[in-house]
């Protein structure tokens, strides 16, 4: 394998793995945020403006944002009774057709949520609610995340592509 494409399997996997780091911290201040507005509103009957609608914002970004290290780790659901009664060639072929897949999927996606993040950043946009957040860095977490995930799957696809040449004699 040449020496750029380990960097970039390598530098795209850390940066995801501190991205999937920190989406995982993101659990703890939704837990916080709705045991909070939880305890607040059954014990002591005065429920936060904030508590609820928080915990949604987050989710979101905690959702996406572990998703294309998770596609390294392969974490994902997939296919394991059919690609176990594939050869190694046609299981190499089925993975590649797969990240191929994932990274169209990330171009499409990506080019669909972009312009409404930036939109989102110009116009300063909350949520109109009685708390009224910003809502920008949600939607800014939909583009960055496909992005992430389309440069994962292709790293993931570079190294099924080395690994196969790496194989043969």
């Amino acid at each position: 394998m040449p020496a750029f494409v380990s960097v970039y399997i390598v530098g795209v996997t850390r940066i995801n793995k501190f991205f999937f780091n920190i989406a995982s911290l993101l659990i703890f201040v939704i837990v916080f945020s709705m045991l909070y507005e939880v305890v607040s509103r059954y014990v002591f009957h005065s429920p936060t403006t904030w508590g609820m609608e928080l915990a949604t914002l987050l989710f979101g970004p905690y959702f996406l944002l572990g998703g294309a290290y998770l596609l390294h780790m392969r974490g994902h659901v997939s296919l394991d009774l059919l690609q176990n009664k594939l050869s190694v060639k046609n299981q190499r072929l089925l993975d590649l057709f797969s990240f191929l897949i994932i990274i169209v999927f990330s171009i499409i996606m990506f080019s669909y949520s972009f312009a409404p993040a930036i939109e989102a950043w110009n116009y300063k946009e909350t949520s109109f609610s009685a708390w009224n957040p910003p809502v920008w860095p949600v939607k800014f977490a939909i583009p960055i995340s496909v992005l992430l995930l389309g440069l994962q799957s292709f790293a993931e696809m570079l190294a099924v592509l080395y690994s196969a040449k790496d194989e043969q004699p």
